[in-house]
């Protein structure tokens, strides 16, 4: 077991890691740029190094800052968290070229699944069923439109190097598809510097449905069911479930194995997720994150697996702690992404916490790295928290769920919590009938 961990990362994230680390008698090292001075996690920690300015490039993106933390601190892992350099080849090759061990999966596997040309190529290799669509990234308009005709319209293009629903264009006709390509070309250019897309059949209402893995790196690979992700907004996760209540037992056994071979036979080590489009019964992969998800949580509330237990775990070489066999699944689970955002226009709200009172009660947590008093940054990811509720059934579950909310008290900044209140007493969401279009659609009637 490693003797000392650094946490790359901040805010929640790098609360939830030192929380696990502490209980496994790990000695911690949590990193921090200036702004982050005063964050939880640093003051929790067994030691702290600032690595920089507030902005990101500078401090928590800074590989040569976070690797001297390592060599001054004789931190002999990093924990990268989710985010930041999470998905980073490079940072997981320096790092193994300094003999510090990195919490994750290997560069190769990094490289493979973060460019989404070949994790399709990937995917279907490994026997995972994908969208209908070009084969790799298209060349120029006529290609575009051959294969476009062939799978059908609607059709969607997206940057090969692409996430966060950036260089992401629909085109529902031919005519469309012109300007959708050459719009999606120049969005993944200026944000990925690489302007390289790929085509595939646009789906009219589907759920987006994540299974979450883990693999030894010897072979050996289990899942622990999945996630309904389906409430989104501009292609980011607001509100997740699990189970889902879409899904049945033999469609959840039948996709949970298809990952599970799949990332044994890849070698895969560590967490990650595999993330699919569902419609009228069918899985359509979308993308492998090789990390730790914001939404781990309710896959540990169904399951009272630790995920980053598991996760140190495995990088120290001691395998899976569980088979296939021992996972078993409890109840029904739903997190809220709390984030200091205005309700209804989503601008970002920064500045001081006046006062935090989180809710309680059996089958209520909250991760959150901010307290009274507490000043929010401008310059990172507007999440501040994650409520997370669980009950012997999805019913129990929303009722507690709305009890928490009323509870939840965050002055000071504009939060998404009234959002959340508004959508627990929602009949479709109730009914969980809803798909990954629903809540643009219910947030531009103003309902």
């Amino acid at each position: 077991m490693f003797q000392k961990i650094l946490i790359a990362n901040r805010g929640e994230i790098a609360l939830r890691v030192l929380r696990a680390a502490k209980e496994l008698g790990i000695q911690t090292v949590a990193v921090h740029s200036t702004a982050d001075a005063d964050a939880m996690h640093v003051r929790l920690a067994d030691e702290s190094v600032c690595i920089g300015p507030p902005p990101s490039r500078d401090s928590y993106l800074n590989i040569h800052q976070i690797v001297a933390a390592c060599e001054i601190t004789g931190a002999d892992a990093v924990h990268p968290g989710y985010g930041f350099l999470s998905e980073n080849a490079k940072f997981a090759d320096i790092l193994a070229a300094h003999n510090i061990t990195f919490i994750g999966p290997s560069g190769d596997h990094i490289r493979i699944m973060g460019d989404k040309i070949e994790a399709k190529r990937t995917a279907k290799r490994l026997g995972i069923p994908v969208v209908p669509g070009s084969e790799g990234a298209v060349s120029d308009e006529k290609e575009a439109k051959r294969v476009a005709a062939e799978i059908g319209y609607p059709v969607i293009i997206k940057a090969s190097a692409g996430g966060g629903g950036r260089g992401m264009k629909v085109a529902l006709t031919e005519a469309d598809l012109e300007i959708a390509l050459a719009t999606a070309r120049s969005e993944a250019g200026a944000a990925f510097g690489d302007d390289a897309v790929y085509i595939e059949k646009y789906l009219q209402k589907p759920r987006h449905i994540e299974v979450q893995i883990f693999g030894d790196g010897a072979g050996k690979g289990v899942h622990l069911g999945e996630r309904d992700c389906s409430l989104q907004r501009r292609h980011q996760k607001v509100w997740e479930e699990a189970n889902s209540p879409a899904l049945n037992a033999e469609e959840r056994s039948r996709i949970g194995d298809i990952c599970a071979n799949a990332v044994a036979n890849l070698g895969y080590s560590g967490a990650g997720t595999i993330e699919f489009l569902y419609e009228n019964g069918e899985f359509y992969f979308i993308e492998m994150n090789t990390r730790l998800q914001v939404e781990h949580t309710i896959t540990e509330a169904i399951t009272g697996i630790d995920l980053v237990h598991e996760q140190i775990r495995v990088a120290s070489g001691g395998g899976l702690s569980v088979t296939q066999d021992d996972i078993r699944f409890h109840g029904h689970a739903i997190e809220c992404r709390i984030n200091a955002e205005d309700p209804r226009t989503f601008v970002p709200s920064p500045g001081t916490i006046t006062h935090f009172h989180t809710p309680g009660g059996l089958g209520i947590r909250v991760d959150s790295g901010v307290y009274s008093g507490y000043k929010i940054p401008p310059y990172y990811d507007s999440l501040i928290g994650k409520l997370i509720v669980h009950g012997r059934n999805r019913v129990e579950c929303m009722m507690r769920l709305r009890r928490a909310l009323d509870e939840f008290v965050v002055d000071g900044i504009k939060t998404t919590l009234p959002l959340f209140r508004d959508l627990v007493g929602n009949p479709d969401i109730a009914n969980g009938d809803y798909d990954i279009h629903w809540l643009e659609k219910h947030l531009a009637k103003g309902e």
